[in-house]
C-alpha cells in the first residue's frame, strides 16, 4: 500500500519549510509511521544539527530525516536526506517500506546527498559531511593554493578509468535481493489476505452468536410476556369475582332493607287502617237506622221510615284482617256474616213501618238531596275522592279499593255512606270516612 502523507499533511509541510528555510533555527526534522499503519507524522525536530539528529534514531522502527547542514567546501547550506530502517524492524515491514522510500523522497525534495542507513555507523556525523563535501562537485582551497602550481612535478602515474568488470555472482545476489522483496511483498499481501479472512469469520461467528443469543432471549421474553398476561387476566378474573360477589351481597342487604321497610310500613298502615276503621265503625253504631238497608228500601220503591224503637246497630265496615294480627280470614268471615244475619231480621220491621211513617217522607227527600247538590258534580267525572284506607265489599252492592285509589261519580247518599265507581269500573257504596274529596 502507499504511503499516507494527508493525514497530517499541514504538520509535515510546515516542518519541512522550517528546515528548507535559512533564517528559521530548525535545521533538522525526524518523520515516522503511526503504529503499523502507513500514516506518515512528525515524529521530532530541532536545531542541534546532526549530532542531536542521530541520537533521535530508533532501531525498532522505519524513520526519514531531513538535515540542513553547511557545505564544508563552499559554505553554502546543503540538504541531506536519510532512510532509516533499524536492525529490529521485521522483513515483512522492512518490504513495505521499501516502496515508500521513492515518495518521501518526492516529498522531501531538494536533498543533495540520500543516505540508507541500517546502524549507526552509517549515519556518523563525519561520514554525512564527507559524503556532503563530495558531492559538492568542486573543491575550492582558494587559501591552500601552491605557489609552484605550474612546476614539474615528475612522471605522472597512469590515468584511472571507471570501467568494472562484470561480475557474475553480484548481478545473481542483486537479481535475488529483488526477488527478496517481490517475494516479501507478496508474503505480506498473503498475510494481510490471511488476516482479512479471520477477520471474517470472527465477525461472522459474532454474528451468529448475537443472533443465537437474541433468539434466546426474545423466547424468555415472549415467555415471560405470556406469564405476566395470564397473571393479569387470573388477577382481573379475581376482581370481576369479587365485585360481583360484593355487588350480590349489596343487592342481598338492600333487598332485606327494602323488606324490612315495607314490613313495617304495612304493619303501620295496617294498624292506622284497623283503628280508623274502628272509629268509623263505633261512628256508624250509634245511628238509628242502617243506611243500606235505607238504599234498599229506596230502590225498591218503598219509602223508608224512622221507627219508634232504634233499629240495632247496622253493620260496621271492618277492615280486613291481616294474618299478622292473629286474626284468621274465617274468623273476619264469621264477624261480618253475624251482621248480615241480623240485617235479614229487622228488614220486615222496616217494611211493616212504611205506612205508619209515610207522612215524614218529604223531610228525608229534602235531607238525602242536600248530599248530592254539589258544584264538583259538574265535571266529567262527578265527585271525586282520593282512598285513605282499604277497604274490602261486603257483598255485591259494596266496593273494593285500596289506599290512594282514585273514586269517580260519588253519590253523597247519606253522611256515612256513599256509593260511586272503583278503579276497576264497579259501581257501589263503600263508607265515606274511608276517603278525602279531591
Amino acid at each position: 500500500m502507499a504511503v499516507n502523507l494527508s493525514k497530517n499533511g499541514p504538520a509535515l509541510t510546515a516542518a519541512f519549510k522550517e528546515v528548507v528555510d535559512e533564517k528559521s533555527s530548525t535545521n533538522w526534522a525526524l518523520f515516522t509511521y503511526e503504529g503499523n499503519s502507513n500514516d506518515i507524522r512528525l515524529a521530532e525536530k530541532g536545531d542541534g544539527g546532526l549530532e542531536e539528529l542521530v541520537e533521535e534514531l530508533n532501531s525498532g522502527k522505519v524513520m526519514y530525516a531531513f538535515c540542513r547542514v553547511e557545505d564544508p567546501n563552499s559554505g553554502l547550506p546543503k540538504y541531506v536526506l536519510i532512510n532509516w530502517t533499524g536492525e529490529g524492524v521485521n522483513d515483512s515491514r522492512k518490504g513495505l517500506c521499501a516502496n515508500h522510500v521513492s515518495s518521501m523522497g518526492t516529498f522531501l525534495r531538494g536533498a543533495h546527498v540520500t543516505i540508507n542507513a541500517r546502524a549507526e555507523e552509517d549515519v556518523e556525523p563525519e561520514v554525512i559531511m564527507q559524503k556532503v563535501g563530495k558531492a559538492s562537485g568542486a573543491n575550492y582551497s582558494f587559501h591552500k593554493e601552491a605557489s609552484s602550481r605550474f612546476q614539474d612535478s615528475g612522471p605522472q602515474g597512469p590515468v584511472g578509468s571507471v570501467y568494472q568488470k562484470t561480475n557474475a555472482m553480484s548481478e545473481i545476489r542483486k537479481t535475488n535481493k529483488d526477488n527478496f522483496w517481490a517475494q516479501a511483498e507478496k508474503d505480506e499481501e498473503k498475510r494481510r489476505q490471511e488476516d482479512r479472512r479471520r477477520a471474517d469469520e470472527e465477525r461472522q461467528q459474532l454474528d451468529k452468536e448475537r443472533k443465537d443469543r437474541e433468539a434466546k432471549e426474545a423466547v424468555v421474553r415472549e415467555t415471560r410476556d405470556k406469564e405476566r398476561s395470564s397473571q393479569i387476566e387470573q388477577q382481573k378474573k379475581y376482581q370481576q369475582k369479587q365485585e360481583a360477589d360484593s355487588k350480590e351481597m349489596e343487592k342481598h342487604r338492600y333487598e332485606e332493607q327494602e323488606d324490612k321497610e315495607a314490613v313495617q310500613k304495612k304493619s303501620v298502615r295496617r294498624g292506622v287502617s284497623l283503628e280508623k276503621a274502628n272509629e268509623a265503625a263505633s261512628l256508624i253504631s250509634q245511628r238509628a237506622m242502617n243506611p243500606r238497608e235505607m238504599f234498599k228500601q229506596r230502590e225498591r220503591g218503598i219509602t223508608p221510615a224512622e221507627p219508634d224503637v232504634p233499629a240495632a246497630a247496622p253493620v260496621s265496615p271492618q277492615p280486613e284482617p291481616d294474618v299478622d294480627d292473629g286474626q284468621s280470614r274465617c274468623e273476619y268471615d264469621e264477624q261480618e256474616a253475624a251482621p248480615q244475619e241480623q240485617l235479614k231480621e229487622e228488614a220486615p220491621a222496616a217494611s211493616s213501618s212504611v205506612q205508619e211513617t209515610a207522612f215524614e217522607e218529604p223531610a228525608q227527600v229534602e235531607e238525602t238531596s242536600s248530599y248530592e247538590a254539589t258544584p264538583e258534580e259538574t265535571s266529567d267525572k262527578g265527585v271525586c275522592a282520593r282512598a285513605l284506607y282499604d277497604y274490602q265489599a261486603a257483598d255485591d252492592t259494596e266496593i273494593s279499593f285500596d289506599p290512594e285509589d282514585i273514586i269517580a261519580g260519588i253519590e253523597m247518599i247519606d253522611e256515612g255512606w256513599w256509593r260511586g265507581y272503583s278503579p276497576d269500573g264497579h259501581f257501589g257504596m263503600f263508607p265515606a270516612n274511608y276517603v278525602e274529596l279531591m
